[in-house]
């Protein structure tokens, strides 16, 4: 398989892998340039290798991850939005786009290997073991990375309101 073949049938997905990654899509994207940059260069011995896409998928988490540390002191950019007091008696639809974006919030504050064990392990669907070798480190260490950052996520989750109007509660 040659490079462009590679890129052509696997670009969407590495983009994808990314963003699930960064939470950014602007970011996502610069990391896979990057990755393919140099993947480009090393192709003659990637390409030779039994599974390519897991190497280069490697290569996208590392560069994440090393982008982070070069940009640390950097924000990451959140958007905090509120829900009305008013409830209405029909679902809106709106309502589930604010949910999204409340939780893709969170979880873009979480430190970047507990964000990667959630992309890996939900998004990827990725075993303990699979994002222990991905990440360099042993299962334990991923099961701790993944219970810390589902106990943040609880932690700042907003509570629920009910969806009665004042009618239904009334009864």
């Amino acid at each position: 398989m040659t490079f462009d073949e590679y890129v052509d049938g696997r670009l969407g997905a590495l983009l994808r892998h990314a963003t699930a990654i960064t939470c950014d899509p602007h970011l996502a994207q610069d990391v896979v340039q990057e990755v393919l940059v140099r993947a480009q260069a090393r192709w003659d011995h990637i390409g030779q290798l039994s599974r390519p896409d897991a190497y280069v998928r490697r290569m996208v988490l590392n560069e994440f991850l090393s982008w982070r540390r070069r940009f640390s002191g950097r924000a990451v950019p959140t958007r905090h939005e509120t829900i009305d007091a008013a409830t209405p008696a029909v679902a809106d639809p709106a309502v589930g786009v604010v949910e999204r974006d409340a939780a893709v919030a969170m979880i873009a504050g979480l430190p970047p290997r507990q964000r990667a064990v959630l992309a890996l392990r939900f998004y990827e669907g990725c075993s303990d073991a699979e994002i222990a070798d991905l990440l360099g480190c042993s299962e334990a260490t991923v099961r701790s990375h993944a219970s810390r950052a589902l106990a943040t996520l609880r932690g700042s989750a907003p509570v629920q309101r009910s969806t009665m109007t004042t009618r239904e509660a009334s009864r």
